[in-house]
């Protein structure tokens, strides 16, 4: 095994030895700590760090832009594909043929973009919801005010499959400052439960990167996505 190889192998194996202890300090079976996707967010990095990431046992890989994962994908084809990064609509076509599950739904428009495309190719896409928690300018997503009303469209579009809702909080001074912001998407996921638009909501959390993803496993996330404590720093 090269250098690189090795050097992934034991980021991966640290980050699921935190996973799994995240998961037994929020007293989550092991059943629970299991299923929670581990998504690589592969931005920026090397051919070489994405093949020692596969080797390693990396199934599901998270990118950005559609441009880059059309790359990327040619390096470990086999691999999941997640986008987890913001969406323009001439891009929904393409991030349908790419991608089995979208992070970034952020407005209507692109859910309708999402669902026609998807209808064409005969395909169920899924996707989450993203939910701007600190109401952030910089940021897109449902603001929390109004996610019910906003997003309830959404529910009877009927090639798309919404897992739940996805949060990228306001940049933490230490991993804690995050828990406040997951623990509201928590609770706004638990309230659309109980709305009647999303009968048998699946209610999975997209939430944690780097920084913060052993709390956000600690507060019921089932999708983390790293990308720095995985392959190392970008270029």
């Amino acid at each position: 095994m090269s250098q690189i190889g090795e050097e992934i192998a034991g980021r991966l194996a640290r980050i699921r030895e935190r996973i799994a202890r995240a998961a037994e300090r929020a007293g989550r079976t092991s059943a629970e700590a299991a299923d929670v996707v581990l998504v690589g967010a592969s931005k920026r990095q090397e051919p070489e760090r994405l093949r020692a990431a596969w080797e390693a046992g990396l199934r599901v890989f998270g990118e950005n832009r559609v441009q880059e994962a059309e790359e990327h994908r040619q390096v470990v084809p086999a691999a999941t594909w997640h986008l987890i990064g913001p969406l323009q609509s001439n891009k929904a076509r393409r991030a349908v043929e790419l991608f089995s599950a979208v992070h970034s739904i952020d407005r209507l428009k692109i859910a309708r973009h999402l669902d026609r495309h998807a209808g064409e190719a005969g395909v169920r896409l899924e996707c989450f919801l993203e939910v701007n928690v600190g109401a952030e300018e910089s940021k897109a997503g449902f603001l929390p005010d109004e996610l019910a009303e906003r997003v309830a469209p959404i529910a009877a579009l009927p090639h798309l499959r919404v897992l739940g809702l996805m949060a990228i909080p306001p940049a933490p001074e230490g991993p804690d400052d995050s828990r406040r912001w997951f623990r509201e998407l928590r609770r706004l996921s638990e309230a659309l439960a109980g709305r009647p638009e999303w009968q048998g909501w699946p209610g999975k959390l997209s939430m944690g990167m780097s920084a913060d993803y052993e709390i956000a496993v600690e507060e019921g996330a089932t999708h983390v996505r790293v990308g720095t404590a995985l392959f190392g720093p970008r270029d």
